[in-house]
């Protein structure tokens, strides 16, 4: 459970539904609304144990997906050549970074 918080949250946004409704919601409650093992233990009426484990895996298989799919890399790929052309004078260069979007999608 050593993820990134920010990496993790955006996997869920991505991915989330692929994961079973208790480890979306566990998943989400550890790592968007920042609630403890204990809390989420009680909030979901599931042992800590339980609650490790479901993050374990929900993690995991965001991971898996990623690893898969790449779709956060992409997004972040993307959204750093849109910030190139919004910072270009060129239009020749942005016409380029734009072929380089479209290709990404």
């Amino acid at each position: 459970m050593n993820e990134d918080r920010a990496y993790i949250s955006r996997l869920v946004d991505i991915y989330g539904k692929a994961l079973s409704e208790r480890q979306r919601d566990v998943v989400d409650l550890y790592y968007n609304e920042d609630l403890s093992l204990a809390e989420i233990s009680e909030h979901c009426g599931i042992t800590r144990q339980g609650v490790r484990d479901a993050i374990r895996h929900g993690v995991e298989t965001l991971n898996s997906l990623e690893s898969a799919l790449g779709f956060y890399k992409k997004s972040e790929k993307i959204a750093l050549l849109v910030s190139d052309i919004q910072n270009c004078d060129d239009i020749e260069r942005a016409k380029s970074i734009a072929d380089s979007i479209i290709g990404e999608l």
